[in-house]
C-alpha cells in the first residue's frame, strides 16, 4: 500500500512545486486577471498570461528551452520534428514561428489592413510628432547600457518606449531572444495601462490652458493652403511610396513596415483585394496572436523570469514608455513656441504606437477640460505616424547593433 502511495504522489506535480514556481502563477493569475476582468488587451494578455501558467506547471514541460538544447555540434539546429519530439507543442510552435522571426510581421500586415492613414495625410504636419515621441526608444537605450545591459540588450529594452508589442517582440527576437519574455510582458502590460499613463504624464506637463487648445478653432483662425483633391488615390499611392523610400533608407525595418505597407494596400485598393483585407484581419492575425501570446508566455519560466534583469526591464520599459510620451508633448511645446497656429500637446503624447487607445484616451482628456474640443481625428495623425516610427526605429536598431 506504501509503494501505491508514494507512486501515485510521484504522479502528481506536488514534489515539483517551489516557491518560485508559485510566484510565476500569481504572475500568470495576474495577467489573466487584467485581460478577462479589467479588459486590458485580452486579445493579448490571455494567451500570454495563460503561457505563463502553462510553462511553469511542474513536469508538464511546456516551458521554451533554452537554444543550446537545440544547438548541434558545427553550429546545427534540431530540425522542427526532433523538437516537437523531445520538447513539446510550444517549443516547436516558439523555434518554427517565434524565433524565426515569422509572426510578428504577419500580425504587422493585420494592423495595416485595419489603419487608415487618412487622417495623418490631411495633418501631415501632425506626423512629425509622432516621430519626436520616440525620443524614449534611443534614451532608455543609452541608460540601460550605463547601468550594465549589453548594447543588444539595451536596444530592446529601448524599444518598448515605441509602445509597439510586434515591434518589441522581433527586435528582441533578433537582438536579446534570452529578453524576449518580460520584455514582451513589459511592452503588451504598458500598451494595456496607456489609459493610465498618458494622463499621468500629461497632467505632469501641460497646463489647464494647453488642455484646452481647440484644434478646430485654430483651423478655422488657420485654414490649410493645400488640400487633398483626390483623398483615395493618394492612400493607394502612399503604402507603395512609403514601402520604397524606407526600404532603401532603412532596409531592415522592411520586414515589419512592408507588411504594415502591404495590409493597408490591399484595404484601400477595395473591392477587388477585399478577401485579402478580411484574411489578413480574421482568421490570419488571430491565429498569428494566439500562437504569438502563448509562445511568448510559455518563454516565462521562473528560472528564465526571476532574475534582476527582468526587474530592470519592467522599470526602464516604463521609464522608456514615460519618456516616449514626455517627448511628444514637449516637441508640441516647442513648436507652439514659434508657431501663431497652436497645436494641443496632447497631440504629441499619443505618438506612441498604441492605435488607437492612445489617441482615444487624449480625445478624453481634451473633452475633459472642454466639452467642444475633439481632437480625436488630429491625434489619429500622430499616433499613426508612430505605428510607422517605431517600426522604422526597430530597423535602424537592428542594423546598428
Amino acid at each position: 500500500m506504501h509503494d501505491i502511495l508514494t507512486r501515485l504522489f510521484e504522479m502528481t506535480a506536488f514534489g515539483g512545486i517551489t516557491f518560485k514556481i508559485v510566484i510565476m502563477w500569481v504572475i500568470a493569475f495576474v495577467l489573466l486577471y487584467l485581460g478577462i476582468k479589467k479588459g486590458y488587451e485580452p486579445l493579448l494578455l490571455v494567451p500570454i498570461g495563460f503561457g505563463v501558467l502553462l510553462a511553469n506547471f511542474p513536469f508538464a514541460e511546456m516551458g521554451i528551452v533554452s537554444a543550446d538544447l537545440i544547438e548541434l555540434p558545427g553550429h546545427r539546429y534540431k530540425n522542427l520534428f526532433e523538437i516537437a519530439h523531445d520538447y513539446g507543442i510550444l517549443n516547436f510552435l516558439y523555434y518554427s514561428l517565434i524565433k524565426t522571426g515569422f509572426l510578428p510581421p504577419i500580425i504587422f500586415m493585420g494592423v495595416g489592413a485595419l489603419t487608415d492613414f487618412g487622417p495623418m495625410l490631411r495633418n501631415l504636419r501632425l506626423a512629425f510628432f509622432g516621430a519626436a515621441a520616440q525620443i524614449g526608444i534611443f534614451s532608455v537605450l543609452i541608460v540601460s547600457m550605463l547601468l550594465g545591459f549589453n548594447i543588444k540588450e539595451a536596444a530592446s529594452l529601448g524599444i518598448i518606449g515605441g509602445a509597439d508589442g510586434p515591434t518589441a517582440i522581433y527586435t528582441t527576437i533578433k537582438l536579446a531572444p534570452h529578453l524576449l519574455g518580460p520584455i514582451a510582458i513589459a511592452a503588451y502590460s504598458y500598451m494595456a495601462l496607456v489609459p493610465v499613463i498618458i494622463p499621468l504624464v500629461a497632467n505632469l506637463f501641460m497646463s489647464k490652458n494647453e488642455f484646452k487648445i481647440n484644434m478646430k478653432e485654430m483651423d478655422k483662425l488657420y485654414p490649410s493652403k493645400h488640400q487633398i483633391k483626390n483623398l483615395r488615390t493618394v492612400k493607394i499611392i502612399f503604402p507603395i511610396a512609403m514601402g520604397t523610400v524606407v526600404a532603401i533608407f532603412v532596409p531592415s525595418s522592411v520586414p515589419l513596415l512592408g507588411m504594415l505597407l502591404f495590409g493597408n494596400l490591399v484595404k484601400e485598393i477595395g473591392t477587388s483585394t477585399n478577401r485579402l483585407s478580411e484574411a489578413a484581419t480574421g482568421p490570419i492575425m488571430n491565429t498569428a496572436t494566439i500562437f504569438l501570446g502563448l509562445s511568448v508566455g510559455a518563454t516565462m519560466t521562473s528560472e528564465v523570469f526571476l532574475t534582476s534583469k527582468t526587474l530592470g526591464i519592467v522599470v526602464g520599459g516604463f521609464i522608456a514608455f514615460a519618456i516616449s510620451i514626455t517627448g511628444g508633448i514637449f516637441a508640441v511645446k516647442l513648436y507652439n513656441l514659434f508657431a501663431k497656429k497652436k497645436i494641443n500637446p496632447l497631440i504629441g503624447a499619443t505618438g506612441l504606437s498604441a492605435v488607437p487607445m492612445a489617441s482615444r484616451v487624449a480625445n478624453e482628456l481634451a473633452l475633459k477640460h472642454d466639452s467642444k474640443n475633439h481632437i480625436l481625428q488630429y491625434c489619429m495623425a500622430s499616433n499613426i505616424s508612430g505605428v510607422i516610427g517605431s517600426a522604422v526605429a526597430a530597423g535602424v536598431l537592428i542594423s546598428l547593433v
